[in-house]
């Protein structure tokens, strides 16, 4: 099955009703742009010469981004630090318009900054200031029932683990509780080292890495047809054991998409990127794209398909991006002859 370009429109144009909560954590990405002209005398390093910086959401933040981009709607839930940083943050999403209903602030935990140094197009460091959070039992409950208040509005749930102690086993548990009595889809972007139950969840968006470590199995070279690599297939198996997710989207890079099914047969879905510039926040735009779409009406496979050419769009900007619905559409209209 191929989604057709007149399908996806039916789809998305359902997008503008659809209100997606986004649950997970927050942070402030950063980026100092400038040129290298010579190597420092002090360290074999490149010396940048800044040209301008710039600022915005990330983390679980531009999940929300992603959503807004796409025509949804968009409402948070994590929490932040009481600093300068988490007010820029959270004034710089409710600009944009993402409801903050659901987040909280703490004095105990700094708001993540993630700083990346580009020079000529190229990355050259990453600088990140975190710490993991902790809160109290009262707080962590607290944010549960803002939590629980937010999936009365919403069409779908994405849950967005970075690691950084916003995703805990009682948020998943309201999450899961919550979507299922009111029949809403539940995406879950996982962190390999960070064990949580997953049951009931619509599906899962690991990447290959990620899908290796959180099945406890050692990554070895991908092939060119993954449904020919035995490595991938039994992660896949171990996964569906593991979450017991309706569906398991791993996303494999240049290899394109495996979408698996409890139960059913594997199905490849092949790259859609014609250059890559930076992966950085690529699969925050494919769970976006999966759940709104899901809302939307779209199939797993269909959600799965428009995930992947939307993913083909943001590889292809430098930083962190989103992709737009007009995006979206025209980049499919230029693949119309592989669909």
């Amino acid at each position: 099955m191929k989604i057709t370009v007149n399908r996806a429109e039916d789809i998305l144009r359902n997008a503008a009703n659809k209100r997606i909560l986004v649950v997970g954590d927050l942070m402030m990405d950063r980026f100092v742009y400038g040129s290298v002209s010579r190597i420092s005398p002090e360290a074999p390093v490149p010396v940048v010469h800044v040209s301008h910086e710039k600022s915005m959401p990330g983390g679980a933040c531009n999940v929300a981004s992603n959503l807004l981009a796409l025509g949804g709607k968009a409402a948070m839930a994590g929490i932040v630090g009481k600093d300068g940083v988490g007010d820029d943050l959270k004034s710089q999403l409710s600009d944009s318009g993402v409801a903050l209903q659901a987040v909280i602030d703490t004095d105990e935990y700094p708001t993540c900054v993630k700083t990346r140094i580009v020079a000529e197009q190229q990355q050259v460091v990453r600088v990140d200031r975190e710490e993991y959070l902790q809160i109290s039992s009262d707080s962590l409950t607290s944010f549960c029932r803002l939590v629980e208040k937010e999936i009365e509005q919403a069409d779908g749930i994405i849950i967005e683990d970075y690691g950084k102690g916003s995703v805990q086993q009682e948020v998943v548990d309201t999450v899961i509780k919550a979507a299922e009595e009111k029949e809403i889809p539940v995406g879950y972007d996982p962190k390999d080292d960070h064990i949580l139950k997953m049951e009931g969840v619509s599906v899962v968006t690991p990447n290959r890495k990620e899908a290796f470590g959180s099945a406890g199995i050692a990554e070895g070279k991908p092939t060119a047809n993954p449904l020919e690599d035995a490595a991938l297939l039994e992660v896949g198996k171990v996964l569906d054991e593991k979450w017991k997710a309706r569906h398991t989207l791993i996303t494999l890079g240049p290899h394109g998409m495996l979408l698996l099914n409890q139960g059913d047969e594997a199905q490849h879905i092949p790259t859609r990127a014609r250059e890559v510039f930076d992966v950085s926040g690529a699969g925050d735009t494919v769970i976006a794209t999966y759940v709104l779409t899901l809302a939307c009406g779209a199939t797993y496979l269909e959600a799965a398909e428009l995930s992947n050419f939307a993913a083909g769009v943001v590889v292809g900007k430098l930083g962190t991006a989103t992709c737009t619905q007009k995006e979206l559409i025209d980049y499919m209209v230029a693949h119309a002859n592989e669909l």
